[in-house]
This record gives C-alpha cells, sequence and structure tokens, in this order.
C-alpha cells in the first residue's frame, strides 16, 4: 500500500502536470504576453493563489510547457533515427519536425515571436532547448553529407542551422497565412535544395 505521503506526492504531480497542460493551451492560443496568472487560474476554476502553491509565477510555468514542447518536438525527430537509410532518415526527421511544429503553430509561432525585454531567462532557456533538438538533427545532417561526399565544403553545424531556420521560416509562414503544409512534399523539396546532386 502507498502511504499517504506518496498519495499527496502523485496528487500534487498530477495537479501540476494538469497545470502545464492548461497553460500549455492558454500560451498557444493566446502567447506569452497575452496569458496571465488570473487566466491560468480562471481556466482551472481555482483561485490565483492555490495556483501560486504550485508555482511562483507564469515564468516559471512558461518554462516547463517550453520543455514538455520541445520534450515531444525531440521524440518526434528521434523517430526518424529508426529508419533504414540516411535519405530516409533525414526525410523523416524533416517531415515530422514539420508535422509536430504545424500541430502546434500557435505554440511555435509565438516561441519565434519576441519575448518582452525583461525575459532574457526565458530567452536563453529556449536557446538551450532548441540546441538539444539540433543536437538531435546534426548527426542525421553529417551522415548525410558524408554520403554525399559534402563533409569538406559544408559545416554541418552551420547547415543544421539552415534547415531549422528554413522549417521554423516555413512553419511561421503557414500559420501566418493560415495554410495547411504538405510536409512530404516540403521535406523532398528542402532535400532537394540542400543536397542536390
Amino acid at each position: 500500500m502507498e502511504t499517504i505521503a506518496k498519495q499527496s506526492e502523485n496528487i500534487v504531480g498530477d495537479t501540476k502536470k494538469y497545470i502545464i497542460d492548461t497553460a500549455r493551451r492558454l500560451f498557444s492560443k493566446y502567447s506569452y504576453l497575452g496569458v496571465s496568472m488570473g487566466d491560468i487560474a480562471k481556466k482551472l476554476n481555482i483561485t490565483k493563489a492555490a495556483l501560486y502553491y504550485h508555482f511562483v509565477g507564469k515564468a516559471e510555468i512558461y518554462e516547463k510547457v517550453l520543455e514538455n514542447v520541445f520534450n515531444d518536438l525531440s521524440l518526434s525527430v528521434s523517430q526518424a533515427m529508426n529508419e533504414s537509410t540516411t535519405d530516409k532518415k533525414l526525410h523523416k526527421l524533416i517531415k515530422n519536425y514539420l508535422d509536430f511544429g504545424f500541430k502546434e503553430k500557435n505554440l511555435i509561432k509565438a516561441l519565434m515571436l519576441k519575448l518582452s525585454p525583461d525575459e532574457h531567462k526565458i530567452s536563453k532557456h529556449i536557446a538551450r532547448l532548441r540546441e538539444q533538438v539540433a543536437s538531435l538533427i546534426q548527426p542525421v545532417i553529417e551522415e548525410m553529407m558524408a554520403s554525399k561526399k559534402l563533409t569538406e565544403k559544408v559545416d554541418g553545424k552551420i547547415l543544421t542551422s539552415m534547415l531549422t531556420g528554413m522549417m521554423d521560416g516555413l512553419l511561421l509562414e503557414y500559420s501566418f497565412l493560415n495554410k495547411k503544409i504538405d510536409s512530404e512534399k516540403v521535406s523532398n523539396q528542402i532535400i532537394a535544395l540542400l543536397f542536390q546532386d
């Protein structure tokens, strides 16, 4: 049997997860600047004091939301490593990144738009999370470069940055235009552009 302390710990953990999931939807819809602690508490049907019992403030909740988003993105990108060839890995990686980004388009758009100047801690946190995602992508890029014999001409880190920038730009563009992205077609186009023979 679980002890009372363990049960209490599980309840607090479940409550925090529920708060983060709810805040994720709000931040996705209204952006970081468009959501207050009061908005989150109201959506949860709790008092602000109850919300502050679990989190120091909005920035802490947003950081947890970002960690969840980037963990989900990393998982999606990592699924590409199961493919049998380098070409298929890269294609699936790009497709999964775009599909994930489109599904989370409002939150991704909010991440790409500038935060207020006093939110430098969150900006640094986003940069660290993006570096983690890039570290998953770069080995596939370098593998592709080696198979195309481009390793002496091209820097893998720069090419990884170009690829993520290109994908982020496309997601932002499609989000603003409110258009659905054909990730299969776009993936083929990106690979043709970056690795044409």
